[in-house]
């Protein structure tokens, strides 16, 4: 019997990392957008840390007292305008190429918002889902820690297993395809499994990777990237991952020149 002919590419997601608004790179940011222009996904997904969130850090009271709380509210107010305007600029290029699938994966910053809330009950509306109005933009939603699975590939945010081999170390304990964000850094590994090969992506990041924006690694040297990924989908949830690294505020996508500079 004649093997059945395999149709092309089913469907198309753009994955994006952590952004940080405000903390993001501008010139990144444009490169995404213009690569949706280009792409014009079947589906987007946000792996998370969509915002700093510094307002509801735990980490800034680490080595002081912790404030009162009306001190606190309006910088996590400026935080929830900061961050809805950087989501605005994304949905506003995916809504222009009718791209109806999107999902939000909670990251541990935008954790930071419902560890506030636990600290104070009556002040449920400081959730993150409800601080980006999910529910409004049309996305689903993915708490922190959960796995999104999309065809034979699973998506989170990246936290559970770290070290320098880190796409290593989830393949190890995870054995699945796996696509991250988490780390800031674009890393990738394969393995040879009892039913078949798999693969880990760490995807970097788009936030502003200068010192000044990154004042606690106290001008530590790292290993960042900014970088998005393309994901095509086959028959029977197969796949094929494309990595699209920003460098210096430019890329290529299928022979065209991105900048995000201008």
């Amino acid at each position: 019997m004649p093997r059945k002919k395999e149709k092309g590419v089913v469907k198309r997601y753009i994955v994006t990392p952590d952004k940080h608004f405000p903390l993001h790179d501008e010139a990144a940011i444009n490169c995404l957008v213009k690569a949706i222009e280009i792409v014009k996904p079947t589906g987007y997904v946000d792996l998370g840390d969509v915002g700093e969130w510094g307002g509801a850090s735990h980490w800034q009271w680490k080595r002081k007292k912790r404030p009162a709380l009306e001190y606190q509210i309006p910088f996590i107010e400026q935080d929830i305008v900061d961050v809805n305007k950087g989501m605005d600029i994304i949905d506003e290029a995916l809504d222009k190429v009718n791209c109806k699938e999107k999902h939000m994966i909670e990251g541990n910053h935008d954790d930071w918002l419902n560890q506030f809330v636990q600290e104070h009950p009556y002040l449920k509306e400081y959730r993150f889902k409800e601080c980006v109005k999910l529910k409004e933009r049309n996305y689903k939603f993915h708490a922190i820690g959960k796995f999104l699975k999309i065809g034979k590939l699973h998506l989170y945010h990246g936290h559970h297993f770290a070290g320098i081999h880190h796409t290593r170390n989830h393949l190890i304990r995870l054995g699945v395809n796996l696509m991250y964000g988490h780390h800031h850094d674009i890393q990738q590994s394969s393995m040879t499994h009892m039913d078949g090969q798999k693969s880990a992506w760490s995807l970097g990041c788009l936030k502003d990777m200068s010192p000044e924006k990154n004042n606690w690694l106290g001008n530590r040297q790292h290993n960042w990237s900014h970088a998005f990924s393309i994901v095509d989908y086959y028959e029977r949830g197969r796949f094929t991952v494309h990595i699209i690294q920003i460098i210096n505020g430019k890329t290529s996508l299928w022979g065209e020149l991105i900048d995000g500079t201008k």
